[in-house]
Order: structure tokens, then C-alpha cells, then sequence
């Protein structure tokens, strides 16, 4: 357990120390956040505050994720390097969108047609991967079962391989987008999709932990975890937590600068690879229900008001709805805070209460 406690110390020294160092970049460049017109009025004064703060989230993981390979003396696994993959490469993509918007000064920044062509090459690259490279025991780092603590009975490869490599990338990739999509959404006020994010991760770090403990490869039993590599995805998870913390420490109210969609994207496709990889995709669902709250309560906006032209929130995403009737910001971020720590506790608790029953 020692290269967990390394990648998550190592990654929050990274992400405190060297994002003001960043910010002092961004500034010097005048690379601020352009702030849409239609959004809540409090959001002015943030105009200018520096953004694609997501490159010293994704910086300070992989540090520490190097650094906890090196004192393990362990070569990184597959499926740490696909999460990693993932993560990374949606990114490079939310960097492209965000470089747009800055240097444009407008609210948009790739096209639509090029983020989904970004995207669709990270998602179905990473797919493709996961069900590669078996290890001894013929195990891949993911499964073509959906699964939700564990594999289901559900296997998309009913019909063939070549059948099931076709759903499953498509499973994956709708799994890919509607998560980096939902952390996007989320990221409307200081803080929140960053402390969001932490405890979900935090909720992985467990979870990875003890799917190692009670692994099937050296812990056979009828209750044990078929999971290829569950401390590599610990390690990454925890490397993910430090990153936060430090991250959250400039990016608390009033930011001094902004995860951007460089941030949000990756972050959105690391949920979305290890709950792939840790074969727990339904679970991810609880796991991180605040921002399915998010995303639910811009769908329900959306479709009431194209069936009946009225709105059933005053805006959304959700937050800004609160917004808008009188709360403060740091209330509505604390108080979210805890709404998505329920429901972290509430996914642990299912987790375990399932491997209790058998």
C-alpha cells in the first residue's frame, strides 16, 4: 500500500506547489476565462480569471503515479496506462478547446464536429485496448459483460467477438462521453466539480483496495473479484485525490484559476476508465449521483422546454438554478459537497453490503 499513500502525497505536493507557478504563467500570457453573456450576472467579475488549470491535474497525476512505479520497483500495468491513456488524451482535447476560447476570446472553442472526431479516437482507441493484452491467468483489463459491483450476466459478446467488440466499444464510449459530459456540466461554480471529483475518487481508492485484497487471482473464493489489475487502479485514483486536494487549494472561492474543459474532460474520462476497468460501470452511477443530478437537471430543462416552451429551473445546470434564487455560491458548493459525499458513502455501502451477502 505503500505506492498508494506515495502517488497520492507526491501528486498533491505537485498540484499545491506548482499551480501558482502556473497561474503566474497563464497571467503573464493573458490567457483568462471568457464568461458567457447569458449566465448568472456574479460570473462578470470572474472574467479574466486564468483557466486550463486541468494541465496540473493531469501533471501532478502522472507524477505521482511515476513516482509510486518507481518506489513500488513495479513497472506500470496496462490497465494503469489505459486509465492514464484516457484521461490524457480527452485532455489534449479540452486543451485544444479551451486554447480556442482563450485565444479567440469567445465561449466557444473546438466545433462540434472536432471535439466528438477527438474524442471518438481517444474512446474507441481505449476500448479497443481494454479487452487486449490477457495476463496469465487470461484475464483482459476489461470484459465485454456490463457490469455493476462485478460482471453481470449480461455479456454484449452474445452473438460473437467480432459482434461483441463492435457493442462493447460502443458501450464504452457512450460511458465515456456521458461522464466527461457530466463533470463539464458540473464545473459551473469554484470548487465544485473539483471537490466532486475528489470523493468519488476517493470512493475508487477504496473500492481498488479491496477488489486487491479479496482478488480472485490469489484470493479464490465465491466472493472474490475478477479484476485484472485492481492496485495499479488504486494508485491512480489516489494519485487523481492528491492532484485534487492541491488543485482545490487555488481553485477553492474565489478561484484563482479554473480547471477548464482540460480538466473536466479528463477528469470525466478517468471516472469513465476505472469504472470500466474496475468492472463497476453501474456502480460509477451512484458513485458519482451528484453529477448525474447535473446532467439529469439540464435533460429535464432541456426536453420540458421544447414540449411546452416553459422552464422548470429559473437556469441550469442545477447549480445555477440555486444561483439565481438568492444562494450564495460557496453555500451551494458546500452543500453539493455534501450531497455527492452521500452519495459516495452510499455506493461504498452497496459495495460492501454486496460482498457481505455473497
Amino acid at each position: 500500500m505503500i505506492a498508494v499513500l506515495v502517488s497520492a502525497g507526491v501528486s498533491l505536493l505537485v498540484a499545491l506547489l506548482c499551480t501558482p507557478l502556473f497561474i503566474k504563467f497563464l497571467v503573464k500570457r493573458n490567457y483568462g476565462q471568457f464568461i458567457r453573456q447569458d449566465g448568472p450576472t456574479a460570473h462578470f467579475t470572474k472574467r479574466g480569471t486564468p483557466t486550463m488549470g486541468g494541465v496540473v491535474i493531469i501533471g501532478a497525476t502522472l507524477v505521482g503515479w511515476a513516482a509510486s512505479c518507481v518506489v513500488s520497483g513495479r513497472l506500470p500495468s496496462v490497465s494503469s496506462v489505459l486509465v492514464i491513456f484516457l484521461m490524457t488524451g480527452l485532455g489534449l482535447v479540452g486543451f485544444l478547446d479551451d486554447y480556442i476560447k482563450i485565444s479567440k476570446q469567445r465561449s466557444l472553442g473546438l466545433s462540434a464536429r472536432w471535439k466528438i472526431i477527438g474524442q471518438g479516437i481517444v474512446g474507441i482507441s481505449f476500448a479497443i485496448l481494454a479487452l487486449q493484452f490477457p495476463n496469465a491467468n487470461f484475464r483482459t483489463p476489461a470484459s465485454t459483460k456490463i457490469s455493476f459491483i462485478r460482471d453481470t450476466n449480461i455479456d454484449l459478446a452474445f452473438a460473437g467477438v467480432t459482434l461483441g467488440l463492435i457493442l462493447f466499444v460502443l458501450w464504452a464510449n457512450l460511458i465515456i462521453t456521458a461522464w466527461s459530459n457530466a463533470v463539464n456540466l458540473t464545473d459551473g461554480l469554484d470548487g465544485l466539480a473539483t471537490g466532486v471529483s475528489l470523493m468519488v475518487f476517493g470512493g475508487y481508492v477504496i473500492v481498488a483496495i479491496w477488489q486487491f485484497n479479496q482478488n480472485c487471482q490469489w484470493a479464490v473464493g465465491p466472493r472474490c473479484y475478477e479484476v485484472r489489475d485492481p492496485l495499479d487502479l488504486a494508485v491512480v485514483a489516489a494519485a487523481l485525490v492528491g492532484a485534487l486536494f492541491g488543485f482545490l487549494w487555488w481553485n477553492a472561492s474565489p478561484a484563482k484559476i479554473f480547471m477548464g474543459d482540460t480538466g473536466s474532460l479528463a477528469l470525466g474520462g478517468a471516472l469513465a476508465g476505472l469504472s470500466i476497468l474496475s468492472r463497476t460501470e453501474l456502480l460509477a452511477i451512484i458513485l458519482g449521483g451528484l453529477f448525474v443530478l447535473v446532467v439529469l437537471s439540464d435533460v429535464i430543462q432541456i426536453g420540458f422546454f421544447k414540449m411546452t416552451g416553459r422552464r422548470v429551473f429559473k437556469m441550469a445546470p442545477l447549480h445555477h438554478h440555486f444561483e439565481l434564487s438568492g444562494w450564495g455560491e460557496v453555500t451551494i458548493v458546500i452543500r453539493f459537497w455534501i450531497i455527492a459525499g452521500l452519495f459516495v458513502a452510499l455506493g461504498l455501502g452497496i459495495f460492501y453490503a454486496e460482498w457481505v451477502v455473497g
